[in-house]
């Protein structure tokens, strides 16, 4: 007859392998689950064209944060991008478009994206990366948005005067200034104001020129170039940076020291820029975007005020048009472009 010790060690054995096989039989039904729960999906409204490599950059800021939270990208993520410029009736398509993928969120690039997504959907969740979200109707309050919205303001309302601040120095001479904005863009307006209202005590004439298109730009731009004491301001907007290849050969051929808000100009040849630093916002876009996913509500997740800002010069451009850079603004430079 087996000893006591005997039957204690076969119940262990025959314990252990009960184990192993009811493991043995969960593993497939686990992989099964996994394989048949739904991704989840993200839509994006882009406001760039697809072969734009800083609209490339912004979305791989954004890719690669969601990554951090364990998201893969064709495995329990799906990106829809819908890439393009286009009228206020193509962000209405397109938007449509976004939202018959039935996405889990969505995130809206630009003001007339935020503001088409906030009229064709109360329930999808939307991260808005914008102007000026409260002064657009995009939410009650920045601590508490309410509604299905949330997101990322772009337009701090200093940054047209620091614009302007800084292209004096560089540009002393300068008397009269073109701020080129989009008309369709609102939340340039404020920013605008403040600018006009600290051109006096610079000794400078500010005009705000709308534009959309780019006959419009290169009409603005010549009429404005004839003049050597004039200069330009070009704040940030999806339209606007869209066409900031043709503006900065506009700048060049004119001799107009120019001030973008955008880093992208500088990158391409402008004198130098001053702004948002906007792939970072994308980085803090999938942020929220993950918290959504993960059950928060976007009416909880206060609007987030631009905190990164960049200050970029191109030298080779400013030597082209016989300018000297300040010592003092040169070091105060993230970036200098030799």
């Amino acid at each position: 007859m087996p000893s006591p010790d005997f039957w204690g060690v076969d119940m262990q054995r025959r314990a252990f392998i009960t184990f192993f096989a009811g493991a043995a039989i969960a593993r497939p039904l686990m992989a099964r689950a996994q394989q048949t729960e739904r991704p989840r999906r993200i839509g994006v409204l882009m406001l760039y064209p697809e072969n734009d490599p800083q609209g490339q950059l912004r979305a791989t800021a954004f890719r690669r944060e969601l990554e951090k939270f364990g998201w893969t990208v064709g495995g329990n993520l799906q990106i829809n991008y819908h890439w393009g410029t286009g009228d206020a009736n193509w962000v209405r398509s397109a938007t449509a478009q976004v939202l018959r993928q039935a996405p889990d969120v969505m995130l809206a690039n630009g003001d007339p994206a935020a503001k088409a997504a906030q009229e064709s959907t109360q329930t999808v969740p939307i991260i808005f990366i914008a102007g000026d979200p409260v002064g657009d109707g995009l939410a009650q309050s920045l601590a508490h948005p309410g509604g299905n919205l949330t997101g990322f303001a772009v337009m701090e309302p200093s940054l047209g005067a620091k614009l302007l601040t800084i292209l004096k120095q560089v540009a002393p001479s300068v008397a009269r200034v073109a701020i080129l904005v989009n008309p369709d863009n609102a939340a340039h307006k404020i920013v605008s104001a403040l600018a006009v209202a600290a051109a006096p005590g610079m000794a400078v004439e500010v005009a705000v020129v709308p534009v959309r298109e780019p006959a419009e730009i290169e009409a603005a731009m010549t009429q404005w170039g004839r003049e050597s004491d004039h200069g330009l301001i070009v704040l940030p907007d999806p339209k606007t940076n869209s066409h900031r290849r043709l503006i900065v050969e506009l700048a060049a051929r004119y001799r107009l020291p120019a001030i973008y808000a955008l880093r992208a100009a500088t990158d391409d040849g402008g004198l130098m820029s001053y702004g948002v630093d906007l792939p970072e916002m994308f980085r803090q876009a999938a942020i929220y975007a993950d918290r959504i996913l993960k059950g928060a509500k976007p009416a909880d997740l206060p609007i987030q005020l631009p905190t990164k800002f960049e200050f970029v010069i191109n030298l080779k451009t400013a030597k082209g048009l016989g300018l000297e850079i300040p010592s003092a603004l040169l070091v105060t430079a993230d970036e200098v472009i030799e």
